[in-house]
């Protein structure tokens, strides 16, 4: 979470990080404003210059940086053993696989241009995690990947509730993620919801912070029920335990 104390309030303030821009929106009176941004589970370990800029009512531009330090993360290595038809799907499967990947694609590609979210992001279920973010996975010995969320303990039919405000964008079954929804928080900020065994959303649906979407259930490639939830910030994908932690100020 960037905050931004200036004298003179700004009509605009804007940023650049890690490649990606960021966008800011101001508290009441304008002289903070505040920007979300995150480190995705791949990036480099390093110093990454935020470079500010912020457009004055009178048009000057008025210019600063400051370093972000990136540390290193240690993460686990797990093996697991999932039915064969996840590692290596037939024929119809490779179909669906590819119309998910666009359904995604649309669902990421949702523009909405001011913060939907308001105050602190909670967990989306009351329960223990099962698995942390970033543990590198072993599947049947074969396929190598990295786990981009929290697994939490749910048993099925266990209520799920969404972490803050926003717009429903993918509310549908999908291959690997079984049941997902996806809810826009405004500004690239997505959170996802997967292997529910019921979806109690629609698309386009504006929801309340805490509202229920569905119930967790055992849908997708899973090993058992739980529920998998995932924070996405501009094609980065974040650690959600980390969000849960922020304490955010409320939208004027």
């Amino acid at each position: 979470m960037f905050r931004v104390e200036v004298k003179t309030p700004p009509s605009r303030l804007e940023a650049k990080w890690q490649e990606r821009n960021l966008s800011f929106f101001p508290s009441g009176d304008r002289h903070v404003w505040y920007a979300l941004a995150g480190v995705d589970v791949e990036a480099n370990p390093r110093t990454y210059n935020l470079e500010l800029a912020a457009t004055l009512p009178d048009g000057r531009v008025v210019r600063a940086v400051r370093e972000v330090h990136v540390l290193a993360a240690a993460y686990k290595t797990v093996r697991l053993t999932v039915p064969d038809r996840f590692v290596e799907p037939d024929p119809e499967a490779l179909k669906q696989i590819e119309s998910d990947k666009e359904r995604k694609k649309v669902a990421f590609s949702h523009q909405t241009e001011t913060a939907e979210w308001t105050g602190p992001f909670h967990p989306p279920v009351t329960t223990t995690v099962s698995e942390p973010f970033g543990t590198r996975r072993t599947l049947n010995g074969k396929l190598a990947t990295i786990h981009r969320g929290l697994d939490y303990h749910a048993k099925e039919g266990t209520p799920v509730r969404v972490s803050n405000a926003g717009t429903v964008v993918l509310a549908a079954k999908l291959y690997y993620e079984g049941n997902c929804v996806i809810v826009d928080h405004g500004l690239q900020f997505m959170t996802l919801y997967m292997h529910l065994s019921q979806i109690e959303v629609t698309e386009g649906e504006k929801l309340k912070a805490g509202q229920e979407i569905g119930l967790s259930g055992a849908t997708g490639r899973v090993t058992g029920p739980h529920l998998h939830v995932a924070v996405r910030w501009q094609g980065a994908y974040l650690d959600p335990a980390q969000l849960w932690q922020l304490a955010l100020p409320s939208r004027p």
